[in-house]
């Protein structure tokens, strides 16, 4: 009998140490599911973070475009209005009559004030006129032979161009040299 008990003392040990086993196994799989949950909250939470960092960049630079260049369409127009006193003045200043010379001077200082405003919002003239041609920023109307001048250099305008805070809204439309 006493064989008996120490063999089901035995069993029973071997039983409750099985079961101890089990129950430490299981307690370490909940543990590393617990890890592996927390990680995942983290890495969404990091995630989430950058993505939201992202967005308020792209939406500072929107924000600075749109400040930058909001102004862009109703400058365009009001190239228009350049225009036409360019033409004006182009027409009138070689007439001879005194009135006509007092209303050139009076356009020509209207003109200038306008660009003069136009210009503290960002509105830049592109130089051109004996520059060497550069398709960035000019516009090529047509080609004309000229000895005294280099290969592809500007010898005329016909409508300046701008840029609006050095991006480009109007190409300057020129004459460029070909010699051979």
């Amino acid at each position: 009998m006493e064989n008996e008990n120490v063999e089901t003392n035995e069993e029973l040990n071997n039983k409750n140490v099985e079961d101890n086993v089990e129950e430490l196994n299981a307690s370490q799989e909940d543990a590393s599911e617990e890890k592996t949950e927390e990680e995942s909250f983290k890495d969404k939470y990091f995630y989430i973070a950058a993505e939201m960092q992202n967005m308020q960049r792209r939406f500072d630079k929107e924000k600075e475009n749109l400040l930058k260049y909001g102004s862009e369409k109703i400058l365009r127009d009001m190239l228009d209005v350049v225009d036409n006193f360019e033409r004006t003045l182009g027409f009138i200043e070689a007439d001879e009559d005194e009135k006509v010379k007092n209303i050139a001077i009076g356009i020509d200082m209207i003109a200038k004030q306008f660009v003069e405003a136009l210009g503290k919002h960002g509105l830049k003239k592109v130089e051109a006129l004996g520059e060497i041609f550069d398709p960035n920023f000019h516009e090529a109307l047509a080609q004309q032979p000229a000895d005294d001048k280099k290969e592809m250099e500007i010898i005329q305008v016909h409508q300046t161009g701008y840029t609006l805070n050095d991006r480009l809204i109007r190409p300057a439309k020129v004459v460029v040299v070909k010699n051979s």
